[in-house]
């Protein structure tokens, strides 16, 4: 192993160590230790150039087929994914958008009133739409509003709101598994792949329908017990139009909401790429909400879109001094040209992994590593793709610190007085987590092989 790979394993090791002892803002992490990739690994010890400009790629905002997929293939095997940033970027403008208009609210309200506030079927309705949400809105995002909208109702209705906000949690992250869009990992190995939303919707978003079949099933016989009201006749309950602050604006952000879900879906056929989307709808939205733009750009979650930049160059790191390639060749031996040793091997490390370590960067990790297990078995790179996204959207369940998700939801719970610990978090979650990837390994076996 020659000194500069040495080098980046160690500074990527350290950054993965000072993410998780969470001392320093993960942005700063990301992004020092970006620079000491730069400077070091790609300057000190390569004394090349051309790898620190491969790492930044800024080159592809130059070529048509960033922004329009029928302009050609300008897919890029390193450096920083900007279609990535720019994608997210804009899905937070919309969203934020879609949160000043009072739409979050407003649709919790009235599917609690559409099942007559009564707590079970509540409680089933809320999960379901965690995971319907989640396909299309940062899963993050998701369980802010939905969490602070149970605690709410909770207040309301008089019942526990932990078993809501851990079902929530859960099912976005199982929601977010679904598609594209959904969770950060599933953006990083779509747009590294060059995979559609169709492509994630038809076989991820499978896999996730059958998953949550069986989650709801479990989360109701874990809580059944703990759902109970003590509401009386007296109770006012708030009318869901309360929670619209201006109608103009929420039927605006909804017909947004609605364009970027058409264009996301139809962007295989449409030749758009993630990141002219995710541009467009940014834009839209803040022509649209022209009297709260700079708020909205205030709002954006830039220490997010910092992290993921500097994380991407680190990567690189890894990809071009040959580090990667070693872990796919060990995974490759150990798996012994099995296909499917590989897809289980692929899973069950990035499920384990993920429940301790931020899945984003994980999962940026892992994408170079599949392309060399698909030459090295034999295994389609879909496939492999597929097996990586579940593994890591959903082994980040099983503990409070393996998804971001997770993290806000318990704040939000923490806030209100109800607190949940590792040991009750992990008791309910981490077995969820654990059903889901083996009936997902169990679908990847029965369906593609």
């Amino acid at each position: 192993m020659s000194t500069a790979a040495i080098a980046a394993l160690v500074i990527f090791l350290a950054m993965f160590v000072l993410i998780v002892t969470d001392k320093i803002e993960r942005q700063w992490v990301s992004l020092g230790c970006a620079l000491l990739t730069l400077v070091v690994v790609f300057g000190f010890l390569m004394h090349s150039a051309d790898a620190a400009m491969e790492a930044l790629a800024f080159k592809s905002f130059a070529e048509p087929s960033f922004w329009y997929a029928g302009a050609g293939s300008s897919e890029s095997s390193s450096g920083i994914n900007w279609a990535t940033i720019i994608f997210i970027a804009g899905m937070m403008i919309m969203v934020e958008g879609m949160g000043q208009a009072g739409f979050f609210r407003w649709l919790c309200l009235r599917l609690a009133k559409a099942v007559k506030y009564k707590v079970m079927p509540l409680f089933i309705t809320f999960m379901l739409m965690s995971a319907i949400l989640a396909m299309f809105i940062d899963s993050i995002t998701v369980i802010l509003f939905l969490a602070a909208a149970t605690v709410e109702l909770a207040r309301l209705l008089k019942f526990n709101p932990v078993p809501f906000i851990m079902s929530e949690i859960f099912c976005a992250n199982l929601g977010g598994s679904a598609t594209m869009c959904g969770d950060p990992p599933n953006i990083i190995i779509g747009t590294s792949l060059e995979l559609s939303f169709a492509d994630f919707l038809t076989n991820t978003g499978l896999l996730a329908l059958i998953s949550l079949v069986f989650v709801v099933i479990y989360f109701f016989l874990c809580f059944r017990k703990q759902l109970v009201s003590h509401t009386d006749a007296n109770t006012v309950y708030p009318d869901p139009s309360d929670a619209i602050t201006d109608k103009k604006e929420f039927i605006l952000s909804a017909i947004i909401f609605a364009v970027a879900v058409v264009l996301l879906v139809s962007h295989a056929q449409t030749g758009l790429t993630v990141a002219t989307i995710g541009l467009f709808i940014g834009i839209v939205t803040l022509i649209v909400n022209a009297k709260y733009a700079k708020e909205l750009l205030k709002k954006v979650d830039y220490k997010t879109l910092l992290f993921f930049i500097g994380l991407f160059v680190v990567v690189s790191g890894l990809e071009q001094t040959g580090i990667l390639t070693v872990i796919a060749n060990f995974i490759a031996k150990v798996s012994g040209d099995s296909v499917m040793i590989t897809i289980a091997i692929v899973m069950w490390i990035s499920a384990i992994a993920s429940a301790f370590v931020d899945n984003i960067p994980f999962a940026a990790t892992m994408v170079p590593v599949i392309k060399a297990l698909s030459v090295s078995t034999g295994c389609h790179i879909n496939i492999l793709a597929y097996a990586l996204a579940m593994g890591t959207d959903i082994g980040g369940c099983g503990t409070p610190i393996g998804a971001s998700a997770n993290v806000v939801g318990i704040s939000v719970a923490a806030r209100e007085g109800h607190v949940i610990g590792w040991g009750k978090f992990c008791k309910y979650e981490a077995p969820a987590a654990i059903i889901v990837v083996l009936i997902s390994m169990i679908a990847i076996f029965v369906r593609y092989l």
